[in-house]
């Protein structure tokens, strides 16, 4: 599946991320050892993503703990989206793809930011629409509230010609996580695939 990347103006980068105070490398055991040479922006140590709490497409509870073992790939976005969204995902599928036997010890997430259009079933349908191994997670506003706020994603409503067609501007970018739930670099949106396989490769 391939998809024409527009830039979406209400789309806004988590640049702000990458300006994470270098301190924070200290934070964790992994940081006293020597950096990995991401493609992406290195967030090793900032303890992003702890927070995780969200309802999958049927129906139960998932936090950061269930997918311990595994790299993670996460994005905030929603099933709406016109452009920016299927445009990622089509990215990293594209990566998934091409990791072969490799993409078992990889997860992909799609957490929305829409949550009053976005039901459990929905993401699910939606995130199988890009590979049928990817997870859709929703939730209460509450959950949402929590979980970007660990991950210091920024999401918002915009209004539109009525108030069921409003758009949702959000951060544009994967987190990529180790094993251990770490988070550990930030990783593009309009990455290339051969780039998102990099980086998740040192990971593995």
């Amino acid at each position: 599946m391939k998809f024409p990347f527009r830039p979406q103006r209400r789309t806004l980068v988590a640049g702000a991320l990458c300006a994470l105070p270098l301190a924070l490398s200290a934070c964790t055991p992994e940081a006293s050892n020597k950096p990995l040479p991401f493609k992406g922006s290195d967030i090793t140590g900032s303890g992003l993503g702890k927070g995780l709490d969200m309802i999958d497409g049927d129906g139960n509870e998932r936090t950061l703990a269930d997918f311990k073992g595994k790299v993670l790939m996460i994005y905030f976005g929603y099933t709406q989206c016109p452009d920016v969204c299927p445009t990622s995902m089509a990215q990293v599928a594209l990566a998934i793809e091409a990791l072969g036997n490799k993409a078992d010890d990889v997860q992909v997430i799609l957490i929305s930011v829409d949550p009053d259009r976005d039901t459990p079933p929905i993401m699910k349908a939606y995130a199988h629409l890009f590979n049928p191994d990817f997870i859709g997670l929703t939730g209460s506003h509450e959950q949402l509230r929590k979980t970007a706020q660990s991950f210091k994603a920024f999401y918002s409503k915009e209004p539109g010609p009525t108030p069921e067609q409003y758009t949702m501007s959000h951060s544009s970018t994967f987190y990529l996580m180790d094993r251990d739930g770490e988070a550990r670099a930030l990783v593009r949106a309009d990455s290339s695939p051969e780039d998102m396989i990099h980086d998740i490769e040192l990971l593995l």
